[in-house]
């Protein structure tokens, strides 16, 4: 792990009003730190120069300042494939397909950082699952038994399968981190859960959390709990949306509010790196 993600330090003063106040070692950080974001229609808020504030990603730039930070996430995006998914780095639906997942957003990544068209990221976070629960009847082995063996196999060896090889949610969290930690052997990699909706039963953003949670654990990833931490609780965006607009997208509100405590718990876990 770089001095540089050992070293940073970051003190979270408020959310709606207030900026963070950094550590004198933060220069140097905000100097280095590139980050590449992958993930579905709440990360896709943000836009891609993550300069949209009714996405999370505004928010975590705002405070951080790194020296470079892009989302690659596309509105619809599921971790899950299908048996007729493939390298695809041109669509962009916006809407649920077989491609719209989150490999092909690791392949753009790639290809953007081979042609020079952003630098390589020392810190990669993947906010996806929201999509994987809500659509599950369009991903119906997204929930079945992943291989015995794929969590014990080397990270090439996962990387060599064709991704309408690889259907269940848990190896294909398995099989993107492996592509990620390939490429970039470096980076920090930080997965969020997905948030509650209203569109979703608890049970299945729970499912898909706990999955998450578990891969994230054996192969050495960082996990953010959003469905246990983010300001949107199903419950009161029933009642009436106040960090939604929808029941599941952020308003402005909501996208500070998750972003200035997602920035807190990136924080936390590089410190303990």
């Amino acid at each position: 792990m770089s001095s540089l993600l050992r070293n940073i330090r970051i003190i979270v003063l408020g959310c709606l009003c207030v900026f963070s106040i950094l550590s004198p070692c933060m220069a140097h950080v905000q100097d280095s730190l590139c980050i590449a974001v992958l993930g579905d229609s709440n990360t896709w808020l943000g836009g891609d120069e993550c300069d949209k504030p009714q996405g999370w990603t505004y928010w975590l730039c705002k405070q951080l300042q790194p020296n470079s930070c892009r989302s690659y996430a596309r509105s619809g995006a599921t971790w899950t494939h299908t048996d007729v998914t493939r390298r695809n780095v041109t669509e962009n639906t916006e809407k649920l397909s077989d491609d719209n997942v989150i490999f092909n957003q690791v392949c753009r990544l790639q290809e953007a950082v081979d042609a020079g068209k952003q630098p390589s990221p020392n810190l990669i976070i993947i906010a996806a699952g929201t999509n994987d629960a809500w659509f599950s009847h369009k991903r119906p082995k997204a929930f079945d038994m992943p291989f015995d063996d794929i969590s014990r196999n080397s990270d090439k060896a996962i990387a060599d399968l064709h991704p309408d090889e690889v259907l269940t949610l848990a190896d294909v969290i398995k099989y993107d981190c492996a592509l990620l930690r390939m490429y970039f052997p470096e980076a920090t990699i930080i997965l969020l859960t997905p948030m509650q909706s209203t569109a979703v039963s608890i049970e299945k953003i729970n499912s898909v959390s706990e999955i998450i949670v578990d891969v994230a654990q054996k192969i050495g990833a960082e996990v953010i709990r959003m469905d246990k931490e983010s300001c949107v609780r199903r419950e009161q965006e029933k009642k009436r949306y106040q960090y939604t607009y929808d029941g599941t997208h952020t308003n402005e509100k909501g996208a500070c509010n998750n972003g200035y405590f997602i920035v807190q718990q990136i924080g936390a876990i590089l410190q303990l790196l």
